[in-house]
């Protein structure tokens, strides 16, 4: 029997919320749309939802296949993170931005700005500590937020302003630099 857990939910909800960061990606998916034409909102969020979904339940598959265990993924993704956090609080871009083209909903939006490595590496982490059912709920909630973002970036952009833009992109920048040094100590047997 299935037992949703409020508080499990919330806890998986918020360490998602703040791994995909989907506020902080605001300013790039503004600069995406305008190069691409358009985003396909609704194309976008399914897209993270199954990738995130399949990766729930086959990702320690994948990596047995590679051979790679989930605590070496999970040190990798948690130094993703770490330099995800440093861009954002730092205002610097390590990563490359990929060409943008007519499938820019898929790649790199979907996949892997939202759901990337180091959304990836949180979920099977999770899978530890959380029950299945509610991560699904937190993935769907997350999926729901990030289609609703998308959908209203624009009026977003309006609403907050360069300045509370930037607010957010550092807040969110700390919260995934505490979230790396957490996965990292936990995976490390120091």
């Amino acid at each position: 029997m299935l037992s949703f857990n409020p508080r499990e939910i919330l806890s998986v909800t918020m360490i998602l919320f703040a791994i995909i960061d989907i506020i902080g990606t605001i300013p790039i998916i503004i600069d995406m749309r305008q190069k691409a034409g358009r985003i396909e909102s609704e194309k976008a969020s399914l897209t993270v939802f199954v990738l995130m979904i399949i990766f729930l339940f086959v990702g320690d598959q994948l990596l047995a296949i590679i051979n790679i265990d989930v605590a070496s993924f999970a040190i990798a993704g948690s130094l993703v993170i770490f330099i995800i956090a440093m861009e954002l609080i730092l205002g610097v871009r390590f990563f490359k931005e990929e060409e943008i083209s007519s499938t820019a909903s898929i790649v790199p939006l979907a996949f892997p700005l939202i759901a990337g490595a180091g959304t990836m590496t949180t979920l099977l982490s999770l899978k530890s500590e959380y029950q299945t059912q509610n991560i699904i709920v937190g993935i769907a909630l997350n999926t729901i937020f990030v289609y609703l973002v998308l959908k209203n970036v624009q009026w977003l952009e309006k609403l907050l302003g360069k300045t509370g833009l930037d607010i957010l992109r550092k807040a969110f920048g700390i919260i995934l630099l505490a979230i790396s040094i957490k996965l990292f100590r936990s995976n490390t047997h120091l």
